[in-house]
């Protein structure tokens, strides 16, 4: 299965769109699908549905941490972190250009924190219709940044 299948699986099954999107990389990961659902937990709806940065895209910014990231102090520390942001950055700009933002409320262009807005959410099928798309191409995005990092597909 691929990735990108393995978190719309996750999705449909009612996990956030940050849990969808780490859990497909749980293996790389060297972590449990449970562990990885839990770092998850409150990153969905743009972080704790305030609508911040997608979770889609939190969810392989905790993936390239994770891979990437420093956990000691010192000169390896520092080189750690530039090429951690520096695949932030640039994940977050190729996500924008196909996107136009990274930011949730922008993407889905409905408030989720009003009576309103819920009910335009289930009337519109948003879930279904656009953050599907977004964490598929989340996904896809990560494979292709960390490609060299990832074992060979199945």
């Amino acid at each position: 299965m691929k990735r990108s299948e393995k978190a719309l699986n996750f999705y449909a099954r009612g996990y956030n769109c940050a849990q969808s999107a780490i859990v497909a990389f749980a293996d790389v990961l060297n972590l449990s699908e449970e562990t990885t659902l839990k770092l998850a937990a409150g990153f969905g709806g743009g972080m704790g549905r305030m609508q911040q940065t997608c979770g889609a895209i939190t969810g392989a910014f905790m993936v390239i941490g994770y891979l990437k990231g420093n956990y000691q102090a010192g000169k390896e520390s520092d080189q750690s972190r530039e090429i951690t942001n520096q695949l932030i950055q640039d994940f977050s700009r190729i996500f924008a250009q196909k996107h136009g933002s990274i930011n949730c409320k922008s993407l889905i262009d409905i408030d989720l924190n009003s009576e309103e807005g819920q009910k335009k959410a289930k009337e519109t099928d948003v879930f279904n219709k656009k953050c599907t798309f977004f964490i598929q191409t989340a996904v896809e995005l990560l494979e292709e940044t960390l490609a060299k990092d990832l074992p060979p597909k199945k």
